[in-house]
C-alpha cells in the first residue's frame, strides 16, 4: 500500500543565513516527535529513497549528541552529527547540525512541533554562520532528499497510531 502524504515541505530563505522548512503531517505531534527522536524509527525515514541508514544514535538530553550515517544508493557514505542544546518533549528541539563532509559549515537547527486537530506542523529553522554556508546547503540538493525523508517520516509517524 502506498501512503498518501499530506503535502510537500515548503522551503524558504528568511534571511541570508537561514533556511526554513515547514511541513504538515497527518499525525499528532507526539508521534512525529517520537519518529524524529527514536533511533530505530529514524532508520526507517531519514535517508528517504536515497540509501540506507546504517547508524542512528540519539542521546536525547541537553548536552547529549546525535549521529546519523547512511550508505547512499551509489555506494558512498554520508554522515551528520550534532549536540542537543534544548529539548522540550513533543514541542521543540534545538541542536547543532554538522555535515561531516564539511565540518566547518555547521548550523543550529530549531525544530518545533505544533498540533491542530490531530495534524502536526513541523518547522525546522536552520541557522548557518554565513550566506556561503547557507547557499552551499541549499545547492547541495538537500530539498529533493528532504522531501523524500519527510514523506517517509509521515509514514512512520502514522504507523505508530
Amino acid at each position: 500500500m502506498v501512503a498518501v502524504t499530506s503535502n510537500s515541505a515548503v522551503v524558504t530563505l528568511p534571511s541570508d543565513t537561514q533556511i526554513l522548512i515547514t511541513r504538515e503531517f497527518d499525525a499528532p505531534k507526539h508521534l512525529v516527535f517520537q519518529a524524529w527522536t527514536t533511533p530505530e524509527l529514524i532508520k526507517r525515514w531519514w535517508s528517504g529513497d536515497r540509501g540506507e541508514v546504517t547508524l542512528a544514535e540519539v542521546d536525547l538530553r541537553v548536552g547529549g549528541t546525535w549521529r546519523y550515517v547512511m550508505t547512499a544508493n551509489e555506494g558512498f557514505e554520508v554522515a551528520f552529527h550534532g549536540e542537543f542544546h534544548e529539548i522540550l518533549p513533543n514541542e521543540r528541539i534545538v541542536s547543532t547540525e554538522v555535515f561531516e563532509g564539511m565540518p566547518d559549515a555547521h548550523a543550529v537547527d530549531t525544530i518545533t512541533f505544533t498540533e491542530q486537530d490531530g495534524r502536526t506542523t513541523l518547522m525546522i529553522l536552520v541557522q548557518h554562520e554565513s550566506k556561503e554556508h547557507r547557499d552551499g546547503h541549499v545547492e547541495s540538493g538537500m530539498e529533493a532528499g528532504m522531501q523524500e525523508s519527510m514523506n517517509h517520516l509521515e509514514e512512520v509517524a502514522r504507523s505508530l497510531r
